[in-house]
């Protein structure tokens, strides 16, 4: 009989061993914090390369600088080139208007981002973050500690939520900035950041470069000398 009984225990469709709790789990798990199974892609040319675009269908899930950190994170795999995809064309015209200093509305388009809350906190302020201005990691940081009713919050989570937003541009990472002026913390390089700064009419004369790029410059230009 305790077989019997262990076999009901099984059956039961709140115990993890059932079959249709793990198939409803999963469905359920993957909704909420994964992207469609269907990934699209397509490309887009830029001044500061080749970006890839990603898409579930109908929302953007991802936009990247060919060879940045976290490129095409946790979505590439196995995607599909579908040029023809009117969000695609949507974005496509966004990006034609940004890049000819243009300040587009980024509520025209449909944003989908997957992440943990804190990162999704994260990439809702900057979301706010104006054109042709500059935040810092400390300034988000406050933000989100006000926000959670908390004394301090720390800026080295923040900049890792920031180097982690899947939607590149779009989603503006590259105007943050550290808090001593230091133009550091961009997944997509940092001549990049500098380039997408500037074509917004920021004076990126007021920022200093990381002390990794500076030593990396000034090693060249002793060599250049010697």
């Amino acid at each position: 009989t305790w077989i019997i009984q262990l076999w009901k225990h099984v059956c039961t469709l709140n115990n993890p061993l059932n079959p249709l709790f793990f198939i409803t789990t999963f469905f359920i798990y993957n909704n909420k914090y994964h992207i469609s199974m269907t990934t699209y892609v397509t490309y887009y040319d830029s001044c500061v390369g080749r970006l890839t675009i990603a898409s579930d269908g109908e929302n953007i899930t991802g936009l990247w600088i060919e060879n940045q950190k976290y490129y095409g994170y946790k979505q590439l795999d196995n995607a599909v080139r579908e040029d023809g995809l009117k969000i695609f064309k949507k974005t496509k015209n966004w990006l034609d208007a940004y890049f000819n200093k243009e300040n587009p509305d980024i509520s025209k388009l449909s944003l989908k981002t997957v992440g943990t809350p804190f990162r999704q906190e994260v990439w809702k302020i900057l979301e706010t973050i104006p054109y042709g201005t500059t935040t810092t990691y400390a300034n988000i940081a406050s933000i989100i500690a006000e926000h959670r009713n908390i004394d301090k919050m720390s800026s080295q989570a923040v900049g890792g939520a920031v180097g982690h937003n899947p939607i590149s541009i779009i989603i503006p990472c590259h105007r943050v900035v550290g808090k001593n002026g230091s133009l550091t913390g961009y997944a997509g390089g940092i001549n990049n950041k500098i380039k997408l700064l500037e074509l917004e009419g920021v004076d990126v004369s007021k920022f200093s470069l990381p002390w990794t790029i500076f030593k990396k410059k000034y090693r060249i230009e002793l060599i250049i000398l010697v």
